[in-house]
């Protein structure tokens, strides 16, 4: 069974950085591409970045340019880096991984919740001013 575990939240200043992580264990399959999502209280869950299997990234406009997301393929682990953290920032993130045949097939475009199968369980980040 495969999960996801985020870790890396907590409350940070604004203008400040963090760097989130998520943790996959169990999985087997050739290729693997994964996303980083948020939801913000009385708001849709969001795309925030994705990168496919051969370390393709993709960004929500709101975002490029303060967020970096990166993988470490030997151990699967997932990062998002947020520089210049804003108060909007502030949500539960969620991180979604999936490797069926339209992740290693292309293109991926991976802001879509739709999109994915596998899901973790968040961590909250807080953002003050």
């Amino acid at each position: 069974q495969v999960q996801l575990v985020e870790s890396g939240g907590g409350s940070v200043q604004a203008r400040g950085s963090l760097v989130l992580s998520c943790a996959t264990s169990g999985y087997t399959g050739r290729s693997i591409c994964m996303g980083w999502f948020r939801q913000s209280p009385g708001k849709q869950r969001e795309g925030v970045a994705s990168i496919d299997s051969s370390g393709t990234t993709t960004y929500r406009d709101s975002v490029r340019g303060r967020f970096t997301i990166s993988k470490d393929n030997a151990e699967i682990t997932l990062y998002l880096r947020i520089n210049s953290l804003k108060p909007e920032d502030t949500a539960i993130y969620y991180c979604a991984a999936e490797g069926g045949p339209d992740c290693y097939a292309g293109p991926w475009y991976g802001l879509g919740s739709y999109e994915y199968t596998i899901w973790g369980k968040g961590t909250l980040v807080t953002v003050f001013s």
